[in-house]
């Protein structure tokens, strides 16, 4: 028997009955990315980035796709902002394009500056909350030439930005995250070769990574006393490994060193001010440069930690010091080729709250699945979407019932857009985008998302 006839489309896409997700004072919202949705890259002073590079090499992205229209959202955004609001959704996470508001003098560029002002305004004016994150991965990419994020002074120049914005955007913004999964940019960006700019050097990731922190900690004071309203975080992506063969010593390290890899190398750093030791177990050799006071600057206190979850990785070991990710038999997975394990979302949240006294409260602001959505009849019955949202919303009401305070839940992505490497043939939006005519069609999951949130909302 089929997923989908096995799950009953409900009329609603809600958390428990009785959780504390349901109350006005958590925050539901939709998120996306600038690059993932905005195109117009050429537009107004916008400068070119590590992605249009990365999309403008032949064989680096899935069908030759780019960004350079995506869902033209930057011409559409009044729409966009009309069907955020009409959701019913308290907050919108964006991301400010770094190469759309700082011209190549270093200076704000106003007609990009603008366009936030405009867009965070109307959002304003609509009572919704604005989330601005602001580096997703679209690094301008004459400071990619420069080095990128292997050069110390690529940090310098993000504090700069971050400084310049936050004070053009004073008084629009709800909370300031600096980076968006700085593993993905450091390790996918500097290592794998999987995302922009393509590198492959195994030393580079944790010199890269190294440096993106060291921004976040260089923007902390400027962000603090330029929007002093404003709460300021940083966006993590956190994933569960587990055993292929739980009574294999080898396998059970293997499924430890993904986790020390993938959770602790970001974490430990951020809230225990030191990178795992283990971690150089795993990757001998790569230790970072680190210079005094790097590490009090990146272990600042927060207001909040975002945290980003997809999926489960089932490793075995490699017979050295790594590992290698399998497929369960029997298991579900997403058009990703992700493995669907809510019980692991709970378990990564309790583990961090029990392994972090300093803890700071949790916002997830990524939480999302891909899936080939197709329009029939005008509808689309985006069945495994749904039962997916509403098993990991379940999963962090049990979190939250162990005791983790989580005050926010971000589905990702309000819109059908740009997957990076995937082009556009995968899709995690809530809505579908017709690539062709931009038409937006709200799919099922977020009908049933909306009819909560008007519920509770007392409409």
């Amino acid at each position: 028997m089929t997923l989908a006839a096995l799950i009953k489309l409900p009329t609603q896409l809600a958390p428990p009955v009785n959780s504390p997700m349901r109350d006005r004072d958590f925050t539901w919202g939709v998120a996306t990315a600038s690059y993932q949705i905005e195109g117009a890259t050429d537009a107004d002073g916008r400068l070119p980035s590590i992605w249009d590079t990365y999309c403008a090499t032949p064989g680096k992205v899935l069908n030759g796709d780019s960004g350079d229209v995506a869902c033209d959202h930057y011409h559409r955004w009044e729409l966009d902002v009309n069907l955020i609001a009409d959701l019913g959704v308290d907050a919108y996470r964006l991301s400010i394009a770094w190469p759309r508001v700082i011209g190549l003098d270093g200076q704000l560029n106003t007609k990009g500056v603008d366009f936030y002002k405009r867009l965070l305004d109307r959002l304003g004016d609509k009572g919704v909350q604005r989330y601005a994150t602001l580096y997703h991965w679209d690094l301008p990419q004459h400071l990619e030439d420069r080095g990128g994020w292997l050069n110390r002074d690529t940090a310098y120049r993000f504090a700069d930005y971050a400084d310049k914005i936050s004070r053009a955007l004073q008084g629009r913004v709800t909370a300031w995250s600096t980076l968006n999964e700085p593993w993905c940019s450091a390790y996918l960006g500097y290592t794998n070769g999987r995302h922009a700019p393509g590198r492959t050097h195994p030393r580079y990731a944790a010199q890269a990574l190294h440096h993106l922190l060291l921004g976040h900690g260089l923007a902390q004071p400027a962000l603090k006393a330029n929007d002093p309203g404003a709460q300021r975080s940083i966006v993590v992506n956190i994933g569960r490994g587990v055993p292929e063969d739980p009574g294999s010593a080898a396998d059970r390290d293997a499924a430890h060193l993904f986790e020390v890899q993938q959770n602790a190398w970001v974490l430990d750093a951020l809230l225990d001010g030191r990178y795992p030791d283990e971690l150089f177990r795993l990757w001998p050799g790569t230790e970072p440069l680190v210079l005094e006071g790097d590490m009090d600057l990146i272990s600042q206190p927060l207001d909040h930690l975002g945290i980003n979850y997809y999926y489960r990785n089932t490793l075995r070991s490699d017979g050295a010091h790594g590992f290698t990710s399998v497929n369960r038999p029997g298991a579900e997975y997403t058009q990703m080729g992700w493995e669907v394990a809510p019980d692991a979302f709970t378990e990564l949240l309790v583990g961090f709250h029990q392994r972090y006294a300093n803890l700071p409260p949790i916002v997830i602001t990524e939480n999302g699945m891909a899936s080939a959505d197709v329009v029939v009849n005008g509808e689309i019955k985006d069945t495994q979407r749904i039962s997916y949202l509403q098993r990991h919303f379940a999963a962090v009401h049990n979190a939250m019932a162990a005791g983790v305070d989580v005050r926010g839940y971000f589905v990702w992505s309000l819109l059908d857009n740009f997957e990076w490497a995937y082009g556009y043939e995968r899709r995690f939006g809530l809505v579908h985008v017709d690539y062709e005519t931009q038409v937006r069609t709200l799919k099922h999951s977020a009908q049933g998302l909306q009819a909560f949130l008007r519920e509770r909302a007392g409409r």
